[in-house]
């Protein structure tokens, strides 16, 4: 009924920069918050950014000031910015959206993330 799907992942050097984005389709009536975590061979999974309907974000300390959420209501997509990667910001990216659904169900949903490899 709803699926969201990223895009953007790649390899990239040490310094450089990625655009991920997260689409959202299917039975939506509206979206509120929307975010991104990340999850590294080994480790939990980290909430790292949060963008909530109105535009107002949240950052984890981890990548506060290089990394920049924002988001297209009009095309319920959520963007996200990395600068200035790092070796371990290698990870797998995911996208989270609470949806309201046409039939007034809300919910989370998840992207199935794309790999973000930070290496020279």
């Amino acid at each position: 009924q709803v699926q969201l799907v990223e895009s953007g992942g790649g390899l990239v050097q040490p310094g450089g920069s990625l655009r991920l984005s997260c689409a959202a389709s299917g039975s939506i009536r509206s979206i509120n918050d929307m975010a991104w975590y990340r999850q590294a061979p080994g480790k939990q999974r980290e909430w790292i950014a949060r963008i909530t309907s109105g535009g107002s974000t949240n950052y984890a300390d981890s990548v506060k000031g290089r990394f920049t959420i924002s988001r297209d209501n009009a095309k319920n997509t959520v963007y996200l910015q990395m600068n200035s990667l790092k070796p371990e910001d290698t990870a797998v990216y995911s996208c989270n959206a609470a949806v309201r659904r046409t039939d007034w169900v809300l919910r989370d949903y998840w992207g199935q993330g794309t790999q973000v490899t930070v290496s020279s």
